[in-house]
């Protein structure tokens, strides 16, 4: 005579309860918002599993309510969430006069220029454009280490 011990079942209420623990414990420990979406798809899982909805209903909550939630709101959070930029030195740096100190060629990966009392490689904004030591450009932008200029 065999006996067979059988575990009691554990529910799709528990299961989406669980997942939607985790979830909001990854997104406290992780900086960033990072899996609140989810946790909102098991919420609303966990919803439906209490409402005696099928499996598949419920994956389809979880997966709907997640990508909806991310949809409506990740633009709104990504906002306000690491909005605060903070100036450095390099900002000034862009569209200052540079005195060129180095001719500069493109073709030849050689040039520099003096800004601010700093010195920068440099390159034109214009493949075949030149500038000669002496003149006055004007910076665009940063590329890496070099600044890119402009007569």
């Amino acid at each position: 005579m065999a006996y067979f011990i059988s575990m009691p079942q554990i529910s799709m209420t528990t299961v989406w309860l669980v997942a939607m623990v985790v979830l909001l414990i990854v997104e406290a420990s992780v900086p960033g918002l990072v899996s609140i979406w989810f946790a909102l798809g098991a919420f609303a899982a966990m919803l439906s599993s209490l409402l005696h909805a099928p499996l598949w209903l419920q994956c389809l909550w979880f997966a709907l309510v997640s990508i909806l939630s991310l949809w409506l709101t990740r633009p709104f959070v990504k906002k306000f969430v690491n909005s605060r930029t903070t100036p450095t030195n390099l900002d000034m740096v862009i569209g200052a006069e540079c005195l060129v100190i180095e001719d500069i060629d493109n073709v030849l990966g050689s040039g520099a220029v003096s800004v601010g009392g700093k010195e920068w490689t440099a390159r034109m904004e214009d493949a075949d454009a030149r500038a000669v030591k002496g003149e006055v450009v004007t910076a665009l932008r940063i590329e890496g280490v070099k600044l890119i200029v402009k007569k």
